[in-house]
């Protein structure tokens, strides 16, 4: 059934034929329409109870992908990679590529919020990937359009020595090297709401500052700290 506004209906299957779906009968329009609908639009319909669903297809689908993509990775290397696929960041990323924030309806003040924005992106995409999984019972609407966007991003991360996760490496790093471990000091230091990067931390290392990162949030700055290190400890070695 089509939602109420033909406009937003047109909307909607602008969108549709851009993931490449050719809709039939079973797609569940009004679906879509809350999942791309934020709460400060509607407190009651919007696309928070079906995220909730979509937090289990996007894992289903991104675990289906991977064991088709690179069937010899070791059960721990799966893991890793598809938490990486199914991340905030990993999310709000294939939903910028899609175009979301043309369909996705944002009252005032969150539209101006762009520190949110990442989430609400992320949230969004979960919620479609739960109505195209509702109207069929499977993922055959779903793969053929998100699974180049998955191999692109998990190429990179499979190129990259620290697998994106530069806390975790660096960690290895240094307890290999000087048996110690980081420390971070994390704060905010742009207390203003629409600042996407108003944080700010830096990692220690045997009492000496190694680098200093911002981020959206304390877990992004320490992990662009992690990364400044890293990369330099790492460079060090390889040009030694």
């Amino acid at each position: 059934m089509t939602v109420q506004y033909p406009r937003r209906q047109q909307q909607l299957e602008n969108f549709v034929t851009r993931l490449g779906i050719q809709a039939d009968d079973r797609f569940q329009w009004k679906l879509l329409d809350l999942a791309l609908t934020h709460s400060t639009m509607s407190a009651e319909n919007n696309y928070e109870q079906l995220e909730f669903v979509g937090d289990a297809v996007v894992k289903l689908a991104s675990a289906e992908f991977l064991l088709k993509r690179f069937p010899d990775l070791k059960v721990g290397d799966f893991t890793a990679l598809r938490s990486q696929l199914v991340s905030d960041r990993s999310l709000s990323e294939v939903a910028d590529d899609l175009g979301f924030d043309r369909y996705l309806l944002v009252g005032g003040s969150a539209a101006a919020d762009r520190a949110g924005r990442m989430s609400r992106l992320a949230d969004s995409l979960e919620a479609v990937l739960a109505v195209l999984y509702l109207s069929t019972q499977d993922l055959h609407w779903i793969h053929p359009w998100l699974d180049p966007l998955f191999l692109r991003q998990s190429e990179a991360i499979l190129a990259d020595p620290a697998r994106q996760n530069y806390k975790a490496a660096l960690q290895n790093w240094t307890q290999g090297t000087w048996k110690t471990l980081p420390e971070y000091r994390s704060w905010e230091s742009k207390p203003i709401h629409d600042d996407p990067e108003r944080f700010t931390a830096e990692v220690w290392i045997r009492s000496e500052c190694c680098g200093t990162g911002l981020g959206r949030s304390i877990k992004a700055a320490e992990q662009a700290a992690a990364q400044i290190a890293f990369m330099k400890f790492t460079v060090s070695d390889r040009s030694a």
